[in-house]
């Protein structure tokens, strides 16, 4: 995939010019104009060309550079570095990516790692806005953080739906391994995702309460919105980390339960069979003198009282319940 995906120039909320790297801060030397340069996993050479040109910190290019950050918002002077976490779902399960964004007076710059989705409809719905982009960076920041978190929306759903059906597996009789591996991937999607967009709310929050000077007073209740699905995803995700605990407590127990019923059987019958195999353990032996053996009624003697004792535990168990 090729490293530098968009490259434009705007001037009062409208892109009036595509433009190569080298380029971009002289376009934004004038007033009213800023660049958006879109990255996907570039190599050292493109971010130094950046560095050079809007004087991004070092600290800040080194860790767009290594990825695997936490979401964070780091302050240098007039300008920012932000890290989001991205997520998208899979067959496997959930699969995340980075967005590491470098913002200032004149320019926003974006930088994706891993399997992330295109900001190709953040920058459409932008340029569709033109009064609100005319802000310039920090409506740009926002469309980037609010794209983020709507995507975790369609997951959260997806998690509830099968939250819903773990719960309807656990109450059937034929639950087994699958319903508990399904737990198990569940709750550990859960707690991915939950460290992913945990961190966002404190980014919101610095942003909604921080003065930067390119961050305006009319889009800041903007950032308020993305605080509020973010806190709305994080309560979602709690919840639906506690149905997915009352689920597997709910499996423990109905399986204790069943195997307590097993072994009730299991000890039932048991017992009933001890009664012949005691009574035959005792004609078994060799004994020279069994005077009851050369009776007539010896033998079906002996077999009515296994009959009598063996139906009277029989119907004695079964009124218990353990058999």
């Amino acid at each position: 995939m090729e490293m530098v995906i968009a490259c434009a120039g705007y001037e009062d909320g409208r892109r009036v010019a595509d433009l190569e790297l080298n380029d971009c801060a002289s376009f934004a030397d004038r007033p009213g104009r800023f660049v958006w340069v879109g990255l996907f996993e570039p190599s050292v050479e493109i971010l130094r060309s950046l560095q050079r040109q809007f004087g991004l910190h070092e600290l800040a290019v080194e860790d767009a550079l290594r990825a695997h950050q936490r979401p964070k918002l780091d302050l240098y002077g007039d300008s920012l570095f932000m890290v989001l976490r991205t997520a998208r779902q899979a067959e496997g399960g959930l699969i995340f990516g980075e967005t590491h964004v470098f913002a200032g007076s004149g320019y926003v710059i974006s930088v994706r790692h891993g399997d992330t989705s295109s900001y190709e409809a953040v920058r459409g719905r932008c340029e569709d806005s033109p009064r609100l982009l005319a802000n310039g960076e920090d409506y740009v920041l926002y469309a980037i953080m609010d794209f983020v978190a709507d995507d975790y929306m369609p997951i959260v759903e997806a998690m509830e739906k099968q939250a819903d059906a773990i719960e309807e597996a656990v109450q059937s009789p034929n639950v087994g391994q699958r319903t508990i591996a399904a737990i198990a991937g569940l709750r550990r999607d859960l707690l991915r995702l939950r460290r992913a967009s945990a961190p966002m709310l404190d980014v919101c929050n610095r942003f909604e309460h921080f003065t930067m000077p390119f961050i305006d007073d009319e889009v800041r209740p903007y950032y308020r919105d993305v605080r509020d699905h973010v806190i709305r995803i994080n309560e979602s995700l709690d919840i639906l980390r506690d149905v997915v605990s009352d689920a597997f407590e709910t499996y423990m127990l109905l399986a204790a339960n069943r195997q307590g019923e097993v072994t009730r059987q299991l000890a039932g019958w048991a017992a009933i069979l001890a009664i012949p195999t005691a009574i035959a353990g005792i004609y078994g032996m060799n004994f020279e003198y069994m005077p009851e053996l050369k009776q007539p009624w010896a033998y079906p003697l002996v077999l009515a009282a296994i009959a009598i004792v063996c139906t009277v535990l029989f119907v004695r168990f079964r009124r218990m319940g353990w058999i």
